[in-house]
């Protein structure tokens, strides 16, 4: 409703306080068709050198200024705050492990052109290139012969037929375990797969490949278990979750679920963690489905600030056992949000703060939990207290209307959360750990646009658990399913052996095996 000039109060105070109440509500609906414009047109990167380069023009810093350090989520572990560095090229040192494949060259005549004599071979020029056999689709033919006896004429003797991943089916477990890698770890649809079968002559619908996933997902079930038991064992957890819209019949639409994700990786302080993700597909986003997943593991859990973790924590039955630590990364996030859409001075100067924290994160990367907490309280605490106190100065001038309150109000309310990392050298400032694991999750459902059934919802989270983990720890996805697979169906590997199984016991049998070979 506007205001009429009798409507208003001839007191200042009264018309000062409506001044910056309607200034903060502008800046507020100002920021958000800003956000929605970058969403639709702009580009998401959060560096700090996007977001503060044109800033540098102003001569702040002097001739010598540079882009502050960046303090990125999108940046890969222990690379955060680089300088960007050309590109690594792989021309002229081929891989050694990769096979061989020569091809000779002669000339079209080895008679000398002078006196046609024969000439001899003196030297050779070799170049390599990489090259790819195309993929071959072939059918495996399994032959049994049958022995009797001629002169009792009475036993028949055949070798046992080899158990099948899908008994009487048409698919061997490799193959199965090529859709699996290609769909949970390389994001391709069925129906891209069943067309590529398709396009060599064989005829496959995508029930039938759906069939066979959740045929393989089961089997792989009691791993899947315990590699998120395992995890839960570990005393430093990373969580985060991402909607899952499914099907929900007779509607004619879908309803949303969530897929959570659990990470373990303690490599940034050589600690005993593997790099290892666990998805776990619930029907809801609340305190009881993170609860119910959560209910064996105690130690320091690092998440987001979103409330659910805040009532796990402070819950009567969790209370001790869970202790909150929040992600930098995601205070920073609400500050480059400002900056982008109202330019503001003081979010630039936050950015650059928490930047100068990453580059000191940059240098103790590697180093001993001890070394790493040493380092954080002489030269990081003095930062983050003074971050803060920036924080809470500015906090009470400005408009409670404001995104910019609402960006210093998330960060000092989860203060303790966030500078966790400082007592702690086995912790992280931030769950990054956990929001590169959980992309895949997030492609792979942009390129599917839902999942079928709750089922298929569990399938996908068994599967992605097991490629993604292989993934992290330098593995080859489809070769890890495959033989983790072939072992389970077989009987070579019982279930009081599935530890063996797991991805970072299974790689270090492999490498001590060829190490020894």
């Amino acid at each position: 409703m506007p205001f009429r000039p009798e409507d208003l109060s001839r007191d200042p105070a009264v018309l000062t306080e409506m001044a910056l109440a309607l200034q903060g509500e502008n800046d507020a609906l100002r920021a958000e068709i800003s956000m929605l414009k970058t969403l639709i047109f702009g580009t998401r990167s959060e560096r700090a050198v996007v977001i503060c380069a044109e800033q540098l023009a102003l001569g702040l810093g002097g001739e010598d200024a540079v882009a502050p350090t960046a303090a990125n989520d999108d940046t890969a572990p222990g690379t955060a705050g680089r300088k960007r560095t050309k590109a690594r090229r792989n021309i002229g040192a081929l891989p050694a492990h990769l096979p061989r494949h020569e091809q000779v060259i002669e000339p079209s005549s080895t008679l000398c052109p002078c006196c046609t004599a024969q000439m001899r071979r003196i030297g050779e020029d070799v170049a390599e290139a990489l090259d790819r056999v195309p993929a071959l689709l072939r059918v495996l033919r399994t032959i049994r012969p049958k022995y009797a006896c001629r002169a009792c004429e009475e036993a028949v003797v055949q070798a046992k037929a080899p158990a099948r991943l899908i008994e009487g089916g048409m698919v061997t477990t490799a193959l199965v375990a090529h859709i699996a890698a290609a769909k949970y770890a390389w994001q391709s649809t069925l129906y891209r797969q069943s067309q590529i079968l398709a396009g060599w002559g064989v005829e496959v619908d995508r029930q039938t490949l759906s069939r066979w996933m959740k045929s393989a997902a089961q089997m792989a079930k009691g791993l899947y278990e315990l590699q998120l038991k395992t995890m839960h064992g570990f005393e430093r957890l990373f969580c985060d979750e991402t909607p899952m819209p499914v099907l929900d019949p007779g509607r004619g639409r879908t309803r949303t679920c969530q897929f959570w994700a659990h990470a373990t990786d303690d490599r940034p302080w050589k600690g005993p963690a593997p790099p290892a993700v666990a998805y776990v597909f619930a029907g809801g986003r609340g305190k009881k489905e993170i609860a119910g997943q959560l209910a064996g593991f105690e130690g320091v859990l690092q998440v987001d600030g979103y409330a659910a973790y805040t009532s796990l924590a402070g819950g009567a039955k969790s209370s001790g056992k869970v202790r909150l630590a929040y992600c930098l990364v995601h205070a920073r996030r609400n500050f480059v949000k400002v900056h982008k859409t109202t330019n503001s001075p003081f979010a630039r100067e936050v950015i650059e703060r928490i930047g100068a924290v990453y580059a000191i994160e940059e240098r103790i990367r590697g180093l001993s939990a001890d070394l790493r907490r040493s380092v954080r309280q002489s030269q990081t605490k003095p930062l983050m207290e003074a971050l803060k106190a920036r924080l809470e100065a500015v906090k009470d001038g400005i408009s409670r209307q404001s995104t910019l309150i609402k960006a210093i109000d998330y960060a000092l309310e989860r203060w303790d959360g966030l500078t966790a990392f400082l007592d702690d050298g086995r912790l992280e400032p931030d769950t990054n750990a956990v929001e590169r694991s959980i992309r895949p999750i997030a492609i792979g459902k942009k390129n599917s646009l839902f999942s079928g059934d709750e089922g298929g919802g569990e399938t996908w989270a068994i599967l992605a658990s097991l490629l993604n983990s292989a993934k992290l720890n330098g593995v080859d996805p489809e070769v890890y399913l495959t033989d983790v697979l072939e072992r389970m169906v077989s009987g070579a590997t019982t279930n009081d052996q599935l530890h063996e199984l797991l991805v970072w016991n299974w790689k270090a049998a492999r490498e001590a095996k060829r190490a020894a070979a």
